[in-house]
């Protein structure tokens, strides 16, 4: 033996990062440093046993997936918050002459390296203020200005056909065509200034701003979305506009990203208060996937609005069984 051979074996024994290998069955074959942040289980308790028979059931799913990915070939890069610390976890193949023989896996707490990220995602929630704030007045200025005006000229016209019946049968024809035109954008401007409203649901119920949702996904969507709602859940206004807000932003990542064929939300009621679930059938992903498609602005601002209605927002999600997004009260 070497004067240095024990060092490859102290170096991954006392690094602060965790490393460990599986094998093609999802046998933990070696783990090194302390796996209790990531995997809730120690070393001891990991090594030679599967996720499956160690795990609680959906950890278990969600690393075996994992690994599999990797033994398709897959460097698979994640992030992972358990409580206030946060960690990078990157999965690789370990290939020998050519086939993947194991799976390897590093997990490293990046938490004080979350400064600058932190200060980005203040940035991004202030900018969503802001656009709440314009959209807002925008909706104002649609329903106030632009639709009391077409209001206001669809009845000058109505007077001047009036007028004009008995004297010109033509003209009037052209003038109700007009009129036609202007109820059309009468309708779309009600339709669009409803839209930009944030406080549309706090006027209008929650379940009526759902209804129009549905309908509006309805029209463009190539599947079914269904709403199954509690009639007698009772939901303050301001928790009610962020449970619209989640529901909006999560129908949104399902039409355009998961390739689904259907989509529910369901409002029920539990003991801490309401909980409403999006749940779609198509393209699951993994949430922890730091290169994954529905990471950015979607999932910030679903995080934002939970946030500030003191809710709390979890996703599960895998690749066989589509995804549920859920938003309710803290340990609900």
């Amino acid at each position: 033996m070497t004067e240095t051979s024990w060092l490859p074996q102290a170096f991954l024994e006392q690094c602060p990062a965790c490393a460990w290998v599986a094998d093609s069955d999802g046998v933990f074959r070696e783990v090194y440093g302390d796996p209790m942040a990531i995997f809730h289980k120690s070393a001891e308790e990991l090594k030679n046993r599967t996720a499956s028979q160690i795990l609680k059931p959906g950890l278990a799913k969600t690393w075996s997936n994992r690994t599999a990915r990797v033994f398709a070939g897959e460097t698979v890069m994640l992030r992972e918050r358990h409580g206030n610390a946060t960690w990078y976890v990157t999965m690789f193949p370990i290939r020998s002459d050519g086939p993947i023989r194991f799976a390897g896996g590093l997990a490293r707490e990046i938490t004080p390296w979350g400064t600058a990220e932190q200060e980005l995602r203040h940035t991004v929630l202030g900018a969503l203020k802001a656009q709440e704030s314009d959209r807002k007045r925008a909706s104002q200025f649609l329903h106030d200005s632009v639709g009391q005006n077409l209001t206001a000229l669809g009845l000058q016209l109505d007077l001047i056909r009036m007028d004009l019946e008995t004297l010109s049968p033509e003209t009037c024809g052209r003038i109700a065509e007009i009129q036609k035109m202007l109820e059309t954008m009468m309708s779309e401007v009600r339709e669009y200034s409803y839209e930009l409203n944030p406080s549309t649901v706090e006027r209008a119920g929650l379940r009526a701003a759902l209804d129009r949702l549905a309908a509006r996904t309805n029209s463009q969507f190539g599947g079914a979305l269904r709403i199954n709602t509690d009639p007698s859940v009772k939901i303050d206004p301001q928790i009610a506009s962020a449970l619209y807000h989640v529901a909006q932003e999560a129908v949104a990542n399902a039409t355009q990203h998961a390739a689904c064929s259907a989509i529910e939300i369901a409002l029920k009621s539990s003991r801490s208060g309401p909980v409403l679930e999006v749940r779609d059938n198509g393209r699951g992903f993994d949430p922890g996937d730091v290169l994954g498609t529905r990471r950015g602005l979607g999932l910030l601002s679903m995080e934002h609005y939970a946030a500030q209605a003191g809710l709390e927002l979890s996703i599960a999600s895998n690749r066989d069984t589509g995804t549920v997004v859920r938003i309710g009260p803290p340990e609900a």
